[in-house]
């Protein structure tokens, strides 16, 4: 295995601004998503993408070279997850290292750390397109989940005749924690559309997510009662 660490962090967070490396449990957000890649991966092959100076500048106070700041068409609202990792790919192997796996790390995901890396690496394999990381929902489309029909009226999203939400099958959400990808595929379709894709079951606390200010309310609860 050939892998490229991605870890893409950008600027401009509208939800918590300066999340990146804004400080929780007294460090940058970002270095928890560093110290775990650290602790599974040489430097030479993670890569935080970023387009911001003061991102690159607190990820390298842990030691890592950051090697590029993204161009400037990588830096709008409108960048999308696939072209930054295509970038990142694409710079490499300019400097003649070629992988063949891309583990994507999001810095939002700071309760993910070196062993649940290491879990999901072990179930991947070169006829996969991607190993990703999820939890159970409890969003359950049998379940809780409503659509409205042409007549206005609520329909279950999922058909299904079950009065328990234990009866209903499982379904499995993507905690955007680890993505583990086939870089062959992922040249030729986006993320979105890769077929061959087998799931990494993470909890509830080590799937937590920071996408608002709420999520960082609770981020700070977690964060304190893990690292007492």
């Amino acid at each position: 295995m050939k892998p490229l660490v991605v870890i893409p962090a950008r600027g401009g967070s509208k939800g918590v601004p300066g999340k990146n490396w804004k400080e929780l449990n007294g460090k940058p957000l970002i270095h928890y998503t560093i110290e775990a890649a650290r602790a599974v991966f040489e430097d030479s092959c993670i890569c935080v993408s970023t387009d911001s100076e003061k991102i690159k500048k607190v990820s390298e106070s842990t030691g890592l070279n950051v090697p590029f700041l993204r161009p400037d068409y990588l830096a709008t609202d409108n960048a999308g997850t696939y072209e930054v990792l295509l970038h990142a790919i694409n710079y490499y192997e300019q400097k003649s290292y070629f992988p063949n796996v891309i583990v994507l790390l999001q810095p939002t995901s700071p309760f993910r750390n070196s062993n649940h890396i290491k879990e999901a690496l072990k179930l991947y394999n070169n006829n996969y397109d991607m190993v990703v990381s999820v939890k159970e929902t409890k969003s359950n489309p049998y379940y809780v989940l409503f659509e409205e029909n042409d007549e206005g009226w609520l329909e279950k999203s999922k058909k299904g005749d079950f009065t328990r939400r234990q009866d209903c099958p499982k379904v499995w959400e993507y905690n955007g924690a680890i993505y583990v990808i086939n870089v062959e595929e992922l040249k030729k379709v986006s993320l979105a559309n890769l077929k061959k894709v087998k799931k990494y079951v993470m909890d509830d606390i080590s799937s937590h997510d920071i996408d608002n200010n709420l999520d960082w309310k609770f981020a700070e609860v977690i964060a304190s009662d893990i690292f007492l």
